[in-house]
């Protein structure tokens, strides 16, 4: 077996772990594949339903900072607060903490390691990924993708 194969067949568990993990869960919002491609951006898609990440620094909710709530992009559940939100500097919107029963997580055991990805409890949408490298109180750096998200000034 040769380094390409091994890694093709890593690529194939990924997806096909990924996939498996969106049809096994029983969210209270659910689209069929063409409902959610008609309601959501190519990008927007690609982010919440299959993963994706965007490009870091392209965001503009990356610089937002207005007092407001962040909402999930699929299905508009309140997510986060901006009372929550800093300036990791990574290029991604990030907080130190989601509000109460909006996200849920998992383990993402792609080509980079292990990681914990951040979902949204309603639909399943993938926001981005939560670290242990944030500010006090939580130390939490929940790094998330703004194509997943939507802003409402308070």
């Amino acid at each position: 077996m040769n380094r390409r194969a091994v890694m093709m067949g890593g690529i194939a568990l990924t997806v096909l772990g990924r996939s498996a993990w969106a049809a096994e869960g029983s969210f209270e919002f659910q689209l069929t594949e063409a409902e959610w491609r008609a309601r959501l951006s190519d990008l927007a898609y690609r982010v919440l339903r299959e993963e994706a990440t965007e490009r870091a620094f392209t965001s503009p909710l990356d610089k937002e900072t207005r007092a407001g709530t962040y909402h999930c992009a699929g299905c508009d559940l309140p997510v986060f607060s901006s009372q929550h939100k800093y300036d990791s500097g990574t290029g991604w919107p990030s907080f130190w903490q989601p509000l109460p029963d909006a996200i849920r997580t998992k383990e993402d055991r792609s080509l980079f390691g292990s990681r914990t990805e951040v979902h949204c409890r309603r639909c399943g949408g993938h926001f981005g990924h939560v670290f242990g490298d944030g500010p006090q109180p939580t130390g939490k750096r929940y790094c998330m993708n703004g194509a997943a998200l939507t802003f409402r000034m308070a």
